[in-house]
This record gives structure tokens, sequence and C-alpha cells, in this order.
């Protein structure tokens, strides 16, 4: 398999670095936003990287590094599979290589996923959290783990309940003439729409990302856009972390897994959210900005790639700033509970644009 060869790969360099007398080296990318390239459709990792050399203050990290990927030789190998928090608790069999805090060991997971180019899944490590919930026109085509044979799923048949996003999705197939997906923030809002079948009235498939969208989701939302070639609107709050983190994660990726953001990011998505133009047109209750809020709108317009290149974002971020306030989903229920299906969302569908890019 490839990741094992990659494995085999880089621990030969280091024990012929010990024959021959060297410091061994592990090299990798540098994994942050200052090291990326918005290349038109999701951000690139760059060239710049670090060496994690073996020294005295480096042994213990030195060594953690190898464990891990001992440790995932083994996983992959076996065919198993060890979530994010086992694997810490793994480590307190390593002696003095064992991690401190899940912390340490989630940043050495994200090293070796980096320097491999490889995501997590692929080295046997999966997330504790789950993907997301689906609701609406969709069946989505999964296989039983014993027979092999195909399972059939119709997220129009889960009730008052939807269907849970499985960590891995590489091997479902979808099926569905739906008209576009609708990836919302909050669990609330999803709720809501999903009670009263907004799926049904609009066609469309509703998924609930919970905040940032976790590495399954966004993978799912891709795979089922791509596939189904359907687009996919962004319905977020409108203020600064759902925009520069929510929004943006999931239409071009991070800089923390810019190495992997090709195949986690959904740079077909438009933003469909509270904007601060909503704000104005819906009369929006709204709450002041918090020095948080303040500091990642300069961050923003500052030092993000993303923004840089589209001008609509630098003057939402401005607006923003400028009326020093920001919006939730749920202040458009000031209208009444479900002006969101009657008006808000209706209107949105009918006016590309007042969609951001």
């Amino acid at each position: 398999m490839q990741v094992l060869k990659k494995i085999n790969k880089v621990s030969d360099e280091v024990y012929k670095s010990i024959l021959n007398k060297k410091k061994p080296q592990l090299e990798m990318p540098i994994r942050s936003l200052s090291n990326v390239d918005y290349n038109g459709e999701f951000f690139d990792l760059g060239k710049r990287s670090k060496k994690r050399t073996l020294t005295a203050s480096t042994i213990k990290t030195f060594a953690q590094t190898l464990r891990m990927m001992a440790f995932s030789k083994e996983l992959v190998k076996s065919e198993d599979i060890a979530t994010k928090r086992e694997t810490y608790y793994v480590s307190k069999n390593w002696a003095e290589a064992r991690f401190k805090k899940q912390t340490e060991s989630d940043s050495i997971m994200e090293d070796i996923e980096a320097m491999m180019r490889v995501n997590r899944e692929q080295l046997g490590f999966i997330p504790e959290e789950k993907g997301g919930d689906i609701a609406g026109k969709l069946t989505v085509i999964d296989k039983d783990q014993d027979t092999g044979e195909e399972i059939k799923i119709d997220c129009t048949k889960f009730g008052s309940g939807a269907y849970s996003v499985p960590i891995s999705v590489e091997n479902l197939k979808f099926k569905t003439n739906a008209k576009f997906i609708l990836a919302i923030e909050t669990t609330g809002m999803f709720q809501r729409l999903n009670k009263h079948n907004y799926w049904k009235k609009a066609n469309c498939i509703l998924i609930s990302m919970g905040g940032v969208p976790t590495r399954a989701c966004r993978r799912f939302i891709r795979r089922l856009s791509d596939e189904a070639d359907i687009p996919v609107y962004a319905f977020v709050d409108g203020d600064p972390y759902g925009w520069l983190n929510i929004y943006r994660t999931l239409k071009v990726g991070s800089g923390n897994a810019a190495h992997i953001n090709e195949y986690f990011c959904v740079p077909q998505a438009k933003f469909f959210g509270i904007t601060a133009d909503d704000i104005k047109k819906y009369n929006l209750p709204s709450h002041p900005l918090k020095d948080i809020d303040k500091k990642r709108i300069k961050d923003g317009l500052k030092n993000d790639p993303f923004i840089a290149q589209h001008k609509k974002w630098k003057k939402a971020l401005k607006d923003l700033r400028k009326m020093k306030v920001r919006a939730e989903q749920q202040a458009l229920a000031t209208h009444g509970l479900n002006f969101v299906m009657s008006d808000y969302l209706p209107d949105k569908v009918k006016d590309p644009k007042s969609w951001l890019p």
C-alpha cells in the first residue's frame, strides 16, 4: 500500500543516517496560513518546510514521531483504526515517548500527515466527532460490513431524525434529483428546516455542519456535489467566525490542512448566509462585535489569501466593521419562526447577486 511505502521510506532514511553516524532528520511542510497559496479553488501548500533533527532538545518529539509512525503502520497493515483519543492513551505505553496531553499527540499526527502528504484516515487515525446530519432528497448507497451487499439509505425516511455522515465516506454512492445542497451552520436551524420539510418544498438536501464542518462532512459535501453535479449553498451566521472560519474552511480549506485541502474543500460553494446587507435589509437584531471579532476582521483583510482575491469579501468585512455588529441565523425569527422558510431562503434562491463568492 502507498501509505506503508511512505512510512518505510522515511524510516529507512532515518536508519541509514544513524548507520552513517549522521543526525537523522524529518522534514515536513509548515502548516500555517502563512505557508499557503490560494490557487482560485483551494488553499494549496507552500514551499516552506521545517526540519526536525535528532538532538538532545528534540529527542522526545523525534521519538514520539517515530512511535506514531510505527503505530500507524500497525493499523494500516491490520486494516484497523484508532480514534485520536485512543491514540493518545496508547502512547501511555511508550515510556518516555508518551504524550502528556492529547494536543501534543494531535500535533504529531498532523505533522506526519503533512510529511506523508496523506490524510489521517489513510494513516488509520479517525476523529471522535461525527460528520454531520443529512435530510432531504437523497439516497445514500453504502455497504453491509459483514456481507458487502449494498444498502440503500433514503434520507427522506428518518421522520424527525436524520442520517449521520459516517467517518469515512469514500465508498459511498449517491442518488438524487435535488436542485441544490444547503449546508447549514447550526444544528438548531437544521432541525427547524427539517421539521417543516423545507427540503421537500425547495427540492434540496439539508446538511448540518454543526459549526466548522469536520473533514468527513466536507468530503461528503464535495463528493455529493461533484457526483450529482448540483450547487452548494452555505447558510451561516453573519459574523467574522461564520465567514472566515466556517464558510472559508468549507470552500477553500485551512492553512493547517493545506496538504489535503484539495480533497476536503468545496470550491463550488457559494455564501448563502447572513451578510452585512441582510442585517440592514431585514432589520435584524444584532450584537456588538467582540474584540475577537474585530481581530478576525483585521487578520482576514491583512493575511487571508482567499479574502485578498475577492473584492466582495473585502467590502463585506469592512461593512461589518463599520456597522460594529454581528447577527445570527436565528435573528430571522424576529419576523416569525418560519420567516426563514417563507421569505429569507426563497429570496436568496431568486437573487444570485446577493450571494458572496
